[in-house]
């Protein structure tokens, strides 16, 4: 799975992605700072199950601390986004090119609207200018791609009898669109299934559902601490409107919250409303973290940088966390680590559907799984929970 990272030029997009992977990342104060896309990993937190169960973890695949599970997200900040991009404008091209694998989208505005549409240094823009502009931008994307043959695809559709939604799936196949993306959306605008009978509002109206399938957004409403509260409350109402998740955010705060972490001057987890100093600091460090500690962490409950990780993976995503066990009872792999892998599982998800992402013999082998919490045995058309604790048991090979 991966997150992009995107938004126009100058809004703190490489500053969010630095805080949220500890990735060097070239910061600066000018268009395209980002030309080729960083990639790093970030981080979903969860409650981990020994919080509630009273065990000690050896972790595999993720990290554990203070309760809590580090659980290994990719993340690429692509290149700048201006007006245009479908058209090769700015850096458009590569921008989209950047984000064509993306699961999921954090989209970084500048809430204090000090950067005019193309990233350059103004005053009194208003950023939900830039919520419309940036799903325009993928829209005619993907519009651009679908459309470009659409007479002849739809013919062979019609004449061949093929289902649409797995050929659409197919044409769109390198921007990581699925046959269920694909029928979802024509079953959500109950578009013919004869695509000879769609207008070009029809394949409009079709992308913009897509992308918000496949390419959910949530937004960063970033510098909030510059910003007032006014300015923060109509971006969060506007987000609303138009079916988003806003988060006040302060990308600078938390970069320096996780390097002073690292560097062992506090003790703070990402996500965290507070830090505690735990070596010395001079003047300025110390005053530098109480002025975090006021106009963010005071303002806000947190810098909003692990909020809109998690609120991506586990509410836009649906993804759920899962803990796969050989023995039930000790909560242990063969080699006697207690839960030490987890997996992100798209809610809906079966025990046979965990079984083939552990091991694609296990699936094919699967005959049903124990709740490890109940001690029930439960079958393939079990619904995992967020949390779940699960044995697998399969045939022998």
């Amino acid at each position: 799975m991966e997150i992009g990272v995107v938004g126009k030029p100058n809004v703190g997009k490489s500053t969010f992605f630095a805080a949220a992977t500890l990735a060097e990342a070239q910061i600066a104060n000018y268009p395209f700072t980002t030309i080729d896309a960083n990639v790093g990993v970030s981080y979903a937190i969860a409650e981990h199950p020994c919080r509630e169960i009273g065990c000690t973890p050896n972790p595999q695949n993720y990290e554990y601390r203070n309760g809590m599970a580090l659980i290994p997200i990719k993340m690429i900040d692509v290149a700048g986004l201006v007006p245009g991009a479908h058209e090769g404008r700015g850096l458009g091209n590569k921008f989209l090119d950047d984000l064509r694998m993306a699961s999921a989208l954090i989209h970084i505005i500048d809430a204090t609207g000090r950067t005019d549409e193309e990233g350059r240094p103004t005053d009194h823009y208003d950023p939900v200018n830039d919520m419309e502009f940036l799903e325009k931008e993928i829209d005619y994307w993907i519009y651009g791609i679908l459309h470009k043959n659409w007479d002849k695809f739809s013919k062979r559709v019609k004449l061949q009898h093929l289902k649409l939604a797995q050929a659409i799936a197919d044409q769109l196949t390198g921007i990581g669109v699925s046959e269920p993306d694909a029928f979802e959306a024509i079953h959500r605008l109950g578009l013919s299934d004869d695509p000879t009978k769609w207008s070009k509002e029809d394949i409009m109206s079709f992308v913009s559902e897509l992308r918000k399938i496949n390419k959910p957004l949530i937004i960063a409403a970033n510098k909030a601490d510059a910003a007032s509260d006014e300015q923060i409350t109509r971006l969060v109402e506007e987000g609303k409107k138009r079916g988003y998740i806003v988060i006040p955010t302060s990308a600078a705060a938390e970069l320096t919250l996780r390097k002073a972490s690292k560097a062992g001057f506090i003790d703070y987890t990402p996500g965290d409303s507070d830090f505690k100093i735990v070596k010395n600091l001079n003047e300025k460090q110390r005053r530098g973290l109480e002025l975090i500690k006021e106009k963010v962490l005071d303002r806000f409950g947190s810098t909003g940088v692990q909020e809109v990780i998690n609120r991506a993976t586990f509410d836009l995503l649906k993804l759920i966390p899962v803990y796969p066990v050989e023995d039930e009872h000790k909560l242990t792999d063969q080699f006697g680590n207690v839960l030490p892998h987890v997996y992100l599982m798209r809610k809906g998800s079966t025990p046979r559907d965990l079984a083939f992402r552990v091991h694609t013999d296990l699936g094919k082998t699967f005959l049903y799984a124990v709740n490890a919490r109940t001690g029930r045995r439960v079958g393939e058309d079990h619904e995992l929970e967020f949390n779940d604790i699960i044995k697998i048991v399969a045939t022998a090979r």
